[in-house]
């Protein structure tokens, strides 16, 4: 079954080109914004919070502050709307997946550079 699974993401699939990035970074995700016949380009700048599965089935996830408001955004590698990913800073953490980012607040919620 695996390979089956295997063989159709290596046959169906395009795979993209991104840099990489891991669990603390701070990155933006350029993707397309579909209203009606028009498209646009948007922009979702924020921390990753976690990087979840393997190969073409890899996704990730943001979190940036709006306002006093936290906001998470889930994004599929091989979405075919991303156009782009930029890492504006490189942070250093301790753990892949940093959940207990979301409590923290005002100095505490500041991440290392590398």
């Amino acid at each position: 079954m695996e390979s089956l699974i295997n063989f159709v993401q290596q046959e169906f699939i395009q795979k993209k080109e991104f840099p990489e990035f891991s669990a603390g970074d701070t990155i933006t995700v350029y993707y397309e914004i579909r209203e009606g016949d028009k498209v646009r380009t948007q922009f979702f700048r924020g921390v990753v919070i976690q990087i979840k599965g393997q190969g073409l089935s890899k996704s990730f996830t943001i979190r940036k502050m709006s306002g006093t408001v936290g906001v998470e955004r889930i994004f599929p590698l091989n979405l075919p709307a991303l156009q782009k990913i930029e890492v504006n800073k490189k942070g250093k953490v301790r753990r892949s997946r940093i959940y207990y980012f979301k409590q923290l607040r005002g100095k505490k919620a500041r991440i290392k550079d590398q």
